[in-house]
């Protein structure tokens, strides 16, 4: 270590508010306040969960959209962004963006891709450049306990690379990303909600993944000229681990994934059931299906050791395709003929029911998962008996959502309409009865929705208050900004007994499935625990250290300095920065760049965070801190000298 680690920063009790922070260092004066707000500490308790005192009234009048300032939205809604690459946080009804959590997408902000740690994540080439640099996004789901969200880890998948990424709502970043073996397409995935066989376990254990394209296996580059022989898996991946379990080869491409509450199923809608590679042929049959996993089966063979694998991967990968699963008493799956072309499949929140649409038929197809295990037990002679409803809705319908109230809400995608329609008329009039009304209601949505989704509408505790439309054009709704038109997200109230449009909000392409969560679900920290990361600076570490030509420099910040004023390495050094935010100010975040070295990231409060990079070319550079944090923010510098 040098002598550039005497700059130490004061590490004392927690401080009470970024505002009471900020008070403090204009009381002090900005001439001494560089000094003297390194010992400022609070008078008071810590920082709690940053909601104001007004946070417990009324956010708003129910019926409308509107939040008054000082208020806080009643729920967050988590959406997908397409091909952007990460998921974002809405509150709800005011459809203001909180935050963009970046997940296979790159971001200066707050560092994503650049430092070690997220690189360590998002996976690397053996050279240290990231293995991809883009994604795309399409759906995000919540970790369950008890049938409903425990505001632990939120999920969601790239279609681009075949990845499954999770996030942690406590901070609302990233841990975990896994590339799925096998599999191009990996479209929809859906956590478990309790433990197929174990009934104690009554949370998320496993995320299930549906591939959307057939492939070679492997794809190696051989049988490039005969899709016959192509193929798509079904993958399971560990929720805590986040590691594939296993794999289970099915006919068709699979669209979205739905579980059931007891745990014993999961499912995915499927087009393409004739196994085509082309347009037409992939329109050809009249009917597709909705293939169901059976959950425990499939983990005891693998436990038996009847399975395949694939290539160089060692995932256990079973046979569930139609013709390998004739006997329902020993079936794999199920598959249960639905409308032409499915597009989405959603579960009812009385675990009764799955619901699959249509999108080239104009029907909904409403499947009891009680007959789907009769199937599996022999007690039925065709899995199409497991059909109880299918009423005819409009044109294009694609995803439905539920109110818990008995209602279901599809998205028409040719009509521009969302249809509220009722689950138990619906098998009434499958029945028989021809007095039975189905269709409630249907409302204009501008333009051609493509997700839907409620409040709360994927857990047994469905409230019916919002629905929110996903829309896929906006055309005249907001001001143009060229060839391409923003998307509009509009909020629908379900509360009463008509839907009412409440919200226009808008949405950079392109947003695709979401789930709305009652903000109570979310606890969130606002600050970092400093010993949970390994790499800590502090006072006793801090400096910089010299190993030939690999140097390490240790940093810490506290506003408004850097504990080094002057950083001096050599042209031609591997440079480690590491930094450490000492603040312990809730909001107090503190950013770290270097100008022409491509480095740009923030550390939150009391979090670490480092890169790596080659010195490769001399001069003087001013190292900055970004993230506005004190009134002496912009005087927030260290010298860094590149010597040649």
């Amino acid at each position: 270590m040098d002598s550039s680690k005497k700059n130490s920063i004061d590490n004392g009790e927690v401080q009470v508010s970024r505002r009471g922070f900020l008070g403090k260092g204009a009381a002090l004066g900005l001439a001494g306040a560089a000094v003297a707000l390194a010992g400022c500490k609070a008078e008071g308790g810590n920082a709690g969960t940053g909601a104001s005192t007004a946070a417990a009234a009324p956010a708003h009048a129910h019926g409308g959209s509107e939040v008054a300032p000082g208020q806080l939205d009643d729920y967050y809604a988590f959406i997908s962004s397409g091909h952007a690459g990460e998921a974002r946080v809405l509150g709800m009804p005011s459809g203001r963006t909180l935050k963009r959590i970046p997940v296979f997408n790159m971001d200066c902000m707050v560092g994503w891709g650049i430092t070690n740690e997220s690189k360590a994540i998002m996976g690397t080439r053996p050279d240290g450049t990231l293995k991809y640099t883009t994604g795309d996004t399409h759906h995000v789901h919540g970790s369950y306990r008890d049938g409903t969200y425990d505001g632990r880890w939120l999920f969601i998948n790239d279609k681009l690379h075949s990845r499954v990424a999770r996030i942690r709502m406590d901070t609302m970043e990233c841990d975990k990303i896994t590339e799925l073996p096998n599999v191009m397409g990996m479209h929809g995935l859906f956590p478990d909600k309790c433990d197929p066989v174990d009934k104690s376990v009554n949370y998320t254990t496993r995320v299930f993944c549906g591939a959307e394209f057939h492939i070679p296996l492997p794809n190696d580059g051989h049988d490039l000229d005969d899709p016959a022989k192509w193929g798509a898996l079904f993958t399971c991946v560990s929720a805590s681990t986040m590691e594939v379990m296993w794999q289970c080869r099915v006919d068709g491409n699979m669209d979205l994934v739905a579980t059931s509450y007891d745990g014993k199923f999961a499912a995915s809608n499927q087009y393409n059931t004739e196994n085509a590679a082309d347009l037409a042929g992939m329109m050809a049959a009249e009917r597709d299906a909705c293939v169901f996993f059976n959950i425990e089966r499939i983990e005891q063979q693998v436990k038996a050791g009847k399975f395949t694998t694939i290539g160089s991967s060692k995932v256990p990968v079973v046979d569930g395709r139609l013709a390998a699963n004739g006997d329902p008493k020993t079936a794999l799956t199920c598959y249960v003929p639905v409308g032409k072309n499915p597009h989405g499949v959603n579960a009812s929140p009385d675990g009764k029911y799955f619901v699959c649409s249509g999108k080239l038929s104009p029907t909904a197809t409403v499947i009891d998962l009680a007959r789907v295990a009769q199937w599996f037990g022999g007690a039925l002679k065709d899995a199409r008996e497991a059909v109880v409803a299918e009423p005819e809705i409009g044109l294009g319908p694609l995803h439905t959502a539920f109110d818990g109230k008995g209602n279901a809400y599809t998205s028409l995608f040719l009509d521009s309409q969302c249809v509220k329609w009722n689950v138990d008329q619906a098998i009434a009039q499958f029945k028989g009865d021809k007095a039975a009304k189905v269709i409630i209601e249907k409302l204009d949505v501008h333009y051609q929705p493509g997700h839907n989704y409620s409040s709360m509408g994927e857990t047994r505790q469905a409230d019916g208050k919002y629905l929110n439309s996903g829309n896929k054009f906006s055309k005249d709704r907001f001001l143009p900004i060229g060839p391409l038109h923003v998307e509009t997200e509009q909020l629908i109230d379900i509360s009463g007994a008509a839907m009412k449009l409440v919200a226009d909000h808008t949405a950079y392409s392109e947003p695709h499935d979401g789930i709305i969560v009652k903000r109570e679900v979310v606890k969130t920290r606002q600050i970092y625990t400093m010993t949970d990361f390994p790499n800590a600076v502090t006072a006793e570490t801090a400096g910089v250290e010299r190993r030939g030509n690999k140097v390490h420099v240790r940093l810490m910040s506290q506003a408004p300095s850097y504990s080094m004023p002057v950083i001096k390495v050599k042209k031609g050094d591997e440079v480690t920065l590491t930094l450490t935010n000492h603040d312990k100010v809730e909001d107090l975040t503190h950013g770290c760049a270097l100008p022409t070295y491509n480095i740009n990231f923030i550390v939150n409060p009391q979090e670490t965070k480092s890169v790596t990079f080659k010195a490769d070319h001399a001069g003087a550079f001013w190292l900055y801190c970004t993230h506005f944090c004190h009134a002496l923010h912009l005087e927030m510098r260290s010298r860094f000298l590149v010597e040649a």
